[in-house]
């Protein structure tokens, strides 16, 4: 079995709550910074494919870095949010990977909305 440092055992039950708090933290930034880069990566991925087989894509990612923003008092746009996701400006990203949606995507996408990601 695996250490996991939220249930403080092993080398990490001498950590106090701040410690254990900025860790978890820590951990959750390094994911996050790991998952952008592999969605820089695989540019070819469409964003609606995302949306089918998970629900969220780059967008929502943004949104949700845009409201972490706001959360924590960081002016920032939504197109800042957009480039730190993107790794470019959204409009660069989308002229040159972004393909037209097949009519069986946007089908997908229209009878899967109630399990795509809450953004607002």
């Amino acid at each position: 079995s695996s250490v996991r440092p939220w249930d403080r055992t092993g080398p990490f039950r001498r950590l106090s709550e701040t410690a254990m708090a900025s860790l978890t933290v820590q951990m959750e930034a390094y994911a996050f910074r790991e998952l952008v880069a592999h969605l820089q990566w695989r540019k070819d991925v469409q964003n609606i494919d995302l949306m089918n087989l998970a629900g969220f894509c780059r967008n929502c990612m943004a949104k949700w870095y845009h409201a972490g923003a706001k959360v924590h008092g960081v002016p920032l746009q939504y197109e800042e949010a957009c480039e730190r996701v993107y790794g470019e400006p959204y409009a660069d990203w989308k002229k040159q990977n972004q393909k037209k949606a097949s009519e069986d995507q946007l089908a997908l996408f229209e009878s899967g909305k109630e399990l795509h990601a809450r953004t607002e």
